[in-house]
């Protein structure tokens, strides 16, 4: 096999786990749907497996990274596989009616978590040294992400028929869709296990300190760039942003008018075909971004789409709710597409999906841009702080509970969406170019 088929291959199984990263990761939104109704939970109790998941990442982000160098990429990935089978199979186990505890479908989550940490470990870097940094790699990372968008779609609108009435849900209903996820785990390891990988460049030369600068080596790490520091708070803020607004969407569409902060009592099999439109609108975002990559840096890309993210958002709040829009959704009791009257404000919420596309790769690059040899470790931190997510949602929830109002829950995302605007703008830039990086 040559250099370039071996890299092609690389490139394609990436993208594969890009996409099994969203399918799990997505399994909890409408997973708390369920939770809320079969376990009484408030809005921010329903999201405690979510933050679960993400927590996850704050504790297994920087051992993620270490295991890169130890172990490398493949055999990282092969262990992250297992121990996602494991989290997925004790989330079905909290729906048997002989455990059926809600505590048991946290630890699920949580075990879930771990394994979605180091595959973002894992693919991120890979797709940026395979593509050589800068545009080329930002590309690359944008076509994983269609991927991972494709999943979170299938994950949505599958969930959101399994669900059904959300006042009738229980965890067994997701029997079906944990068992794809527990499949495609199975499938994805022994399709690994055969893929020839050719390991990305550790920078041996690293591990070499020579007597001339032993300080040297000491002195400086990825935490030694500022672009670097903002970058991890970015992309702490944008797990508010990219995943809060579609969350709390559904939340809002499903919850009854009469519940102590009120919705609109939607049935969860339709709303889910609405909120399935913001990751349909992921994908087609990183399509383009990907398309787009080699054009337009990710400083550019990244300042327009905050710019236009803080606009929907506030349309999205402040448009009256007496104005409303068809939105299309699924009968899958008919098997036929339905047209549900929502405000016109959840529209512009669905529209963000189109903006924080992108983001991720954007950020990942922006971030790690210039490190060197300290890119590795760098990934290991940089995927600590996507337990924001894991902070941030429970976060909205409690303000949303706090002032019974989902609507002003949205002004955490609107504080997630203008740092991200500053990073871009200026956060981003390289200051530290005089530390040594080979």
């Amino acid at each position: 096999m040559s250099k370039q088929q071996k890299q092609w291959a690389a490139i394609v199984m990436m993208f594969f786990l890009f996409a099994m990263i969203a399918f799990v990761t997505n399994l909890c939104n409408p997973m708390a749907v369920i939770v809320k109704n079969q376990f009484g939970a408030s809005n921010f109790a329903a999201q405690i497996g979510n933050a679960a998941n993400f927590i996850a990442y704050l504790v297994m982000g920087i051992p993620s990274g270490i295991l890169l160098k130890k172990i490398g990429y493949k055999k990282t990935a092969l262990l992250a596989i297992a121990i996602g089978f494991l989290g997925v199979f004790i989330q079905w186990m909290s729906g048997w009616e002989s455990v059926a505890n809600f505590w048991v479908y946290v630890l699920g989550a949580f075990v879930a978590g771990f394994c979605m940490c180091m595959l973002n470990t894992v693919v991120n870097p890979m797709l940026n040294i395979l593509g050589g940094g800068g545009k080329t790699g930002n590309q690359l990372i944008q076509f994983g992400g269609v991927c991972n968008s494709f999943a979170a779609v299938a994950v949505t609108i599958i969930m959101g028929s399994l669900i059904g009435e959300a006042t009738k849900a229980k965890i067994s209903d997701a029997t079906p869709a944990l068992f794809i996820a527990m499949g495609v785990f199975v499938v994805a390891f022994i399709v690994l296990m055969f893929t020839k990988i050719q390991e990305p460049d550790q920078h041996a030369t690293t591990d070499r300190v020579t007597d001339a600068a032993p300080k040297a080596q000491k002195k400086y790490s990825a935490f030694s760039f500022q672009h670097f520091n903002l970058g991890i708070l970015a992309i702490f803020l944008y797990m508010g942003l990219e995943v809060g607004t579609p969350t709390y969407v559904m939340q809002y569409l499903t919850t009854q008018p009469d519940a102590a902060t009120p919705g609109l009592g939607i049935d969860a099999n339709i709303v889910g075909g609405i909120v399935a439109l913001y990751w349909f609108l992921m994908l087609i975002g990183r399509l383009c971004g990907g398309l787009l990559g080699a054009k337009f840096s990710s400083r550019q890309q990244i300042s327009v789409v905050a710019t236009l993210a803080l606009v929907f958002v506030l349309l999205g709040m402040f448009l009256p709710q007496t104005t409303t829009i068809n939105m299309p959704g699924i009968d899958w009791g008919k098997m036929q597409i339905v047209w549900a009257q929502v405000p016109v404000g959840i529209l512009f919420f669905i529209l963000v999906g189109l903006c924080t596309s992108v983001m991720w790769g954007g950020i990942f690059n922006m971030a790690v841009e210039g490190l060197g040899k300290y890119t590795s470790i760098a990934s290991g931190a940089f995927m600590t702080m996507v337990f924001g997510c894991g902070v941030l949602i429970p976060l909205q929830g409690w303000v949303a509970d706090l002032t019974h109002n989902f609507m002003t829950s949205y002004w955490v995302v609107i504080a997630c969406a203008a740092y991200i605007l500053f990073y871009a703008l200026i956060g981003s830039r390289n200051v530290n170019k005089d530390i040594p990086t080979t």
